[in-house]
């Protein structure tokens, strides 16, 4: 199998956007496929060589690549290290995180940006340790206009300890300008790229339109499998 998708467009199994992604990391700690998830993100620390990454988008070409699957797990991966994190739904079209820890939506990243919530009271507990979620709220009418505003910089900076960690889970880069915009933001970006699923030239225009804002794009991370997470496997490659 190619690593790109030259047959008429698949997909990943889309039951994340109904039900949320499934937590392998957490549930199948000593699986081969959570064993991957510390690979990667062991291989992403040594990426960044202007020093500790303090936040991560994580995005794809197209819808149903499994970005949300894999931003979930690895949020839980670094939480098992013992990093503080905070892991932000930004995909506000098509939210899981909410869905994917059993947690409520009222509040979340919309009513932060539009000003009808506090940081504070809008971060909620996980059942896992050392991680904390900001869901994406209510679906409002203007996702970009809301991530124009340049407030998600108030997120991050303010989880700025040693520690900490955001990651932020955004839609595709092909599909809303919403993952141009919190490039800038973020200390760097990870690509996710199902081989067999992801179109060579979707990638390389969503890389390029990256490029345009001067996003630090660490890498790829390629899911090896179309069918069920506990059959994946998962291999980061650096730019």
């Amino acid at each position: 199998m190619g690593l790109f998708n030259k047959s008429p467009k698949k997909k990943l199994n889309d039951d994340s956007s109904k039900f949320g992604v499934n937590l392998v990391a957490e549930l199948y700690p000593t699986s081969s496929v959570s064993e991957q998830f510390r690979t990667v993100m062991t291989n992403i620390s040594f990426a960044n060589i202007n020093g500790d990454l303090k936040s991560i988008m994580v995005t794809s070409s197209d819808p149903s690549e499994g970005k949300s699957t894999f931003s979930a797990n690895l949020a839980v991966t670094y939480a098992k290290q013992g990093r503080n994190v905070v892991l932000v739904d930004a995909d506000m079209r098509r939210p899981t995180v909410h869905k994917s820890f059993n947690i409520s939506n009222q509040k979340g990243l919309s009513t932060i940006l539009s000003g009808n919530s506090t940081i504070e009271d809008t971060i909620k507990y996980t059942s896992i340790d050392n991680l904390n979620v900001i869901t994406s709220g209510p679906i409002p009418p203007n996702a970009s206009a809301l991530l124009g505003n340049r407030k998600i910089i108030d997120i991050i900076n303010k989880f700025n300890k040693p520690n900490d960690l955001v990651i932020v889970d955004v839609p595709p880069v092909n599909t809303m300008t919403d993952a141009s915009i919190v490039s800038t933001t973020v200390d760097g970006t990870i690509f996710v790229l199902p081989q067999g699923v992801a179109e060579k030239k979707r990638v390389k225009m969503a890389v390029e339109q990256l490029k345009k804002v001067n996003a630090n794009i660490l890498g790829g991370v390629m899911n090896m499998s179309k069918d069920n997470i506990t059959n994946d496997y998962y291999y980061y490659y650096s730019k």
